[in-house]
């Protein structure tokens, strides 16, 4: 089932359940998929790995906004972005724990011969290809750091 048809599933069920957080989360993702197939020219679907980078956007802006909300005290602001967030992150592939990402680091670093901070583009090129949609790329970048400095 592809994502397009997978999002209307859950959106006919959301609607259902009358459930305003998921729906709202879930139209975002519509809307999302219709923009990027109207760029792609047309009507054509998108690509798996398209579809991956178009939710992990989705879900990075909803985390943002929440905790620039957080910073700025307003936790009622807060609170509903995380709760879209956790509703399109269910479209995303099962998430890598730290210890996961930091075993696929080392393998990554030991691969390519990296020994110091200069070489941390070309151990971030690999380790984000290799990790595409099961790891955040802010958690790649901090325990990339940690390894190499």
């Amino acid at each position: 089932m592809s994502l397009e048809e997978n999002v209307m599933t859950q959106l006919k069920a959301a609607m259902r359940a009358k459930d305003s957080t998921a729906l709202e989360a879930l139209r975002a993702v519509k809307s999302a998929i219709l923009l990027a197939k109207t760029e792609n020219g047309g009507g054509e679907a998108l690509s798996e790995e398209q579809e991956l980078k178009l939710v992990q956007k989705l879900v990075k802006q909803r985390k943002d906004s929440a905790q620039i909300y957080k910073d700025q005290h307003r936790e009622d602001l807060a609170a509903p972005e995380e709760a879209q967030a956790e509703v399109i992150g269910q479209f995303l592939p099962k998430q890598l724990s730290e210890a996961e990402i930091e075993a696929k680091v080392e393998e990554i670093i030991a691969k390519t011969g990296a020994d110091s901070m200069k070489d941390m583009g070309k151990v971030m090129g690999l380790a984000s290809q290799e990790l595409a949609g099961k790891a955040d790329g802010k958690t790649i970048s901090a325990i990339v750091k940690n390894k190499l400095s």
